[in-house]
Parts: C-alpha cells; sequence; structure tokens
C-alpha cells in the first residue's frame, strides 16, 4: 500500500474513537403538543435524551419499555468497535493491500449486521404491542424509521446517524474508497512496469 494510505487508514480507524464519546444515532419526535420536540440519543453503550417521557407516551398506545440495561447490543457493541479500530490500525501498520481488503469486508459485514439488528429491534418494538393498551388502533404499527421520517398518527419521527455514527461511517466509506484506489494504483503500476 502507498504511505498515504496506510496513515488515513490508522487516522480514519483512531478517529473512531469519538463514537465512545458521542451519540451515534438519533431519533426525533416532532408533534403539535411538543413543539420543543422530543429526541433520544443512541450511544455505544447507553440511551440518552427524553426517554422517560417516550415511555410514558409509548405505554397509552401499548409499546414495551424501553430498557437500555436490557438491550444486549449497548454491552456489546463498545467491543465490537474497539475491535474494528484495532484491526483498522493493524491493517494500516502492516501496509498489504491483502489486509486491507479483509479490513473492509469486516467493516461492510459489521455495518450491515448492525443495520439489521437495528431495524429488528425497531420492527419488534413498533409491532409487539399491548393489546390491553389504552390506545388501540386496528392494524397500526409505531416502527420508526431505520433512516429517514416517518408519520406515526400526530408525531414524525425522523431517525438519522448522529456524530459519533457519522464518523464510523466515513471511515468505512474511506476504507472502501482506498481498497479501490489501490488495486487502481497497482493495475496502473503493473501496465507500466508492462510497457518497460
Amino acid at each position: 500500500m502507498k504511505k498515504i494510505t496506510k496513515i488515513l487508514i490508522i487516522v480514519s480507524s483512531l478517529a473512531m474513537i469519538t463514537a465512545f464519546l458521542t451519540p451515534i444515532w438519533m431519533i426525533d419526535l416532532e408533534a403539535p403538543q411538543y413543539p420543543e420536540g422530543l429526541g433520544m440519543q443512541i450511544w455505544i453503550n447507553k440511551i440518552t435524551g427524553d426517554l422517560n417521557t417516550i415511555n410514558g407516551l409509548n405505554h397509552y398506545i401499548g409499546m414495551k419499555t424501553i430498557e437500555p440495561d436490557s438491550i444486549k447490543e449497548l454491552s456489546i457493541m463498545p467491543y465490537i468497535l474497539g475491535a474494528l479500530m484495532v484491526f483498522g490500525v493493524l491493517t494500516g501498520i502492516a501496509g498489504k493491500k491483502k489486509i486491507l481488503g479483509i479490513f473492509v469486508i469486516i467493516f461492510i459485514i459489521t455495518g450491515i449486521a448492525g443495520g439489521v439488528d437495528f431495524y429488528m429491534w425497531e420492527y419488534d418494538y413498533g409491532h409487539d404491542l399491548d393489546p390491553t393498551a389504552a390506545i388501540v388502533v386496528p392494524g397500526m404499527s409505531y416502527q420508526p424509521p431505520l433512516i429517514g421520517s416517518k408519520q406515526l398518527l400526530n408525531f414524525v419521527a425522523h431517525s438519522y446517524p448522529d456524530t459519533g455514527g457519522w464518523i464510523v461511517i466515513g471511515a468505512g466509506i474511506l476504507a472502501v474508497l482506498l481498497y479501490v484506489y489501490e488495486i487502481k494504483f497497482n493495475k496502473q503500476s503493473a501496465v507500466k512496469e508492462s510497457v518497460k
């Protein structure tokens, strides 16, 4: 790998430490009765924000209480991201294109697995409703969007990456681009050598 690739892989891997210091995802709710909005921030190991108010509102429509201590992903995500960061730094130090390729594949698989897991959690949260709830709307489910905005009764739910999440996504995109660059650079070098 070129020196710039090695440096960028190490720097972007280390930059992911911000995911331990800032939220990785946010879900905001807008409604006429809450002009200031309600929101929760999902960190790598906790959930903060207007959780008590959101749980109180959700109780009326039969949604389960969000209890961060019972969400196993919040206890294992720090280890997964930590391992990914260490592998990224070692990839930059090793300077081997093949190892960079493995790192990119693991990064992509981890990202897809995280997205699927989050979607499944949201699906269960929005569909597994208490039939004896105070407010029951036949056929209605309350699954927040994985990413984007969605109308849920008189609320509009917004779900997007937060600071830490954007940095992790950026590190993954950069790793893919650097791998493509390395493949293209090596092909160009091989062509030049064959011309000589």
